[in-house]
């Protein structure tokens, strides 16, 4: 157990990981609240939640203050703001320059200076890796029982492009069929990636009946690991296999894996793999 701070305020988006982080700091008694980000997150999923915008940067603080919080955890599925309808706080408006002049660079950046703030506070920033070990992928097969040995090339391309577009603060991911590039991940996600490549013609992308190429998913590589890392879990595998792939790649040590036994059966149920590789490989 992490013992630089003893409390922990969670700032939920939407999906899974945010639960899943919520009941591990439960079990071990250190969850001080959970501030539950209006238009993402859903109250409901938590006990008490405190529900505020994504401007109310001044009046989170002080939720975080008022529940004796000294360390914070960013987790679930957050979309860029639109700033030109941007509604701040005193202290959201007055972070609201730096915002702005990150958000050009690219949303690593814009993520900093989030990261800063809190700290600037007295608050530890914690990943949600650290809170529950048991989400980090492993190096090797985590999902599924298809070989991927035969895929190592396209594996190791989708890779190669996901690290290109991640030093670009571009995305995550990468989707590669026999050497051909079918789609890199930007502002769209890889929820509406893995659709765009279901759309594609057949002729060069796989099928539910003869699955071919990869997904892969790794961090940026200046990217700030303590929030917002790759993330695999049902839905993403259901989309891979819709879309005809024959498996996923992610960063071993790298990436999330929402419920492991779960992502395992949905990758035999529908025919795919799912494993962790090392960046090089």
């Amino acid at each position: 157990m992490d013992t630089s701070w003893t409390r922990l305020g969670l700032i939920a988006g939407g999906g899974t990981l945010p639960r899943l982080v919520a009941q591990a700091c439960e079990a071990d008694g250190r969850l001080g609240c959970v501030i539950a980000l209006s238009g993402f997150a859903d109250p409901a999923d938590y006990t008490d939640p405190l529900v505020r915008t994504i401007g109310q940067f001044g009046h989170v603080v002080e939720d975080l203050r008022v529940a004796g919080c000294d360390a914070v955890c960013f987790a679930g599925i957050v979309t860029r703001p639109d700033f030109r309808s941007f509604v701040p706080d005193l202290e959201g408006a007055k972070l609201l320059p730096k915002l702005l002049a990150a958000a050009v660079r690219g949303d690593d950046a814009l993520l900093r200076v989030v990261v800063k703030a809190f700290e600037a506070r007295g608050l530890k920033v914690v990943g949600a890796d650290e809170l529950s070990s048991s989400l980090l992928a492993p190096a090797g097969m985590i999902g599924g029982d298809v070989d991927a040995g035969p895929h190592q090339p396209d594996i190791a391309k989708a890779m190669q492009m996901a690290a290109a577009i991640g030093a670009l603060d571009a995305g995550q991911g990468a989707v590669v069929c026999d050497g051909l590039v079918l789609a890199l991940e930007a502002q769209e996600g890889t929820d509406a990636m893995l659709e765009r490549v279901a759309s594609l013609p057949e002729n060069i992308r796989g099928t539910r009946q003869t699955p071919r190429g990869v997904l892969a998913k790794r961090p940026k590589p200046q990217q700030e690991r303590r929030i917002d890392l790759p993330v695999v879990g049902v839905e993403t595998v259901e989309r891979a296999a819709a879309a005809g792939l024959a498996g996923i790649a992610v960063e071993a040590g790298a990436a999330l894996i929402l419920g492991s036994d779960a992502v395992d059966d949905a990758a035999r149920r529908h025919g795919i793999f799912v494993i962790g590789v090392s960046p090089d490989s």
